[in-house]
């Protein structure tokens, strides 16, 4: 394992042409180190250097000024439930090029990026702050903060339900009218949920699921379907949902609930919607009418191609 003794030489040569933040002194060196405070070995790096009270040459003291973002994140993620996160950034080109052109100068390989660092120490602050987690691979919520524009976009991970549903009355269709602004997609004029009316089983159910857990587009998976006239009865027709961009991630839902004449029955929570189709069973019952009487000969010779 190095040690500083042997890196503080190319530290001090560094230092007499740039002046660097600790943070990004400390983060040429750390993983050769191997430490986990940038911050720290930079100021340990700097003790027997004569530093400038100019900006850091790297990031113009951004590392110094992190408050704003973490402000901005917090503020947007406010009315989110999750548990766990990952911060994205969005930055000033210039910078990179910087943070390149000096690893590139002083051939320091292996080392993390100025962008990297800078999403990693709001991440730990982030997480210091509500006590949520950090998820590289699946997590709740996606943070990307434009620290040129100082905003914040957060999206939420989809949440998958299931459920079945009965109609008891003839009239009202299985799928709603695309937004004519939108074809479904989600704007403004819907309210970003891809339809602006709510009379069918898909827009019912949706608004139903929007009220407990928000979100943006419901897209469905149907077992089957049903035109306008027809009733859905038994033990219903099941559905898969999934929610995108939920605000809520848990909810209470009553096992059996009636939406004028739409029953649905326990919708609940799921990790995600089966990949693979699912079978099951319907039962179509036909009124025929004829204009001749039908014999039982005839019924017999009909069974069989059922």
């Amino acid at each position: 394992m190095s040690n500083t003794k042997e890196i503080s030489p190319i530290a001090n040569q560094i230092m007499k042409k740039y002046n660097l933040c600790d943070s990004c002194l400390g983060r040429l060196f750390s993983k050769k180190l191997k430490l986990s405070s940038n911050r720290f070995l930079g100021k340990k790096l700097k003790q027997n250097i004569l530093t400038s009270s100019k900006k850091c040459y790297i990031c113009k003291d951004l590392f110094d000024n992190l408050a704003p973002y973490l402000k901005l994140i917090l503020e947007s993620s406010s009315n989110y439930g999750f548990s766990s996160f990952v911060v994205g950034a969005m930055m000033q080109p210039s910078i990179i090029d910087r943070d390149d052109y000096l690893r590139s100068k002083y051939q320091l390989r292996g080392i993390d990026g100025v962008k990297t660092d800078i999403t990693r120490e709001l991440s730990k602050q982030f997480a210091r702050k509500t006590k949520k987690k950090i998820n590289f691979l699946d997590p709740d919520v996606t943070f990307t903060v434009n620290l040129k524009e100082k905003t914040c976009q957060l999206r939420s991970k989809q949440i998958s339900l299931q459920g079945r549903y009965n109609k008891i009355k003839r009239g009202f269709s299985q799928k709603q009218k695309s937004c004519e602004n939108c074809s479904g997609k989600g704007c403004r004029t819907c309210n970003f949920h891809g339809f602006t009316e709510y009379d069918s089983v898909e827009a019912k159910i949706s608004q139903f699921l929007f009220s407990k857990f928000g979100g943006t587009i419901a897209k469905f998976t149907w077992m089957g379907g049903e035109d306008k006239s027809s009733l859905v009865l038994g033990l219903g027709r099941p559905f898969f949902v999934r929610i995108q961009n939920p605000i809520a991630r848990k909810a209470k839902l009553p096992k059996t609930l009636k939406i004028n004449s739409l029953i649905i029955h326990n919708c609940k929570l799921i990790p995600d919607v089966p990949k693979k189709p699912l079978t099951f069973r319907s039962t179509i019952e036909m009124k025929i009418i004829t204009e001749n009487e039908i014999q039982s000969s005839s019924l017999k010779k009909l069974k069989k191609y059922l």
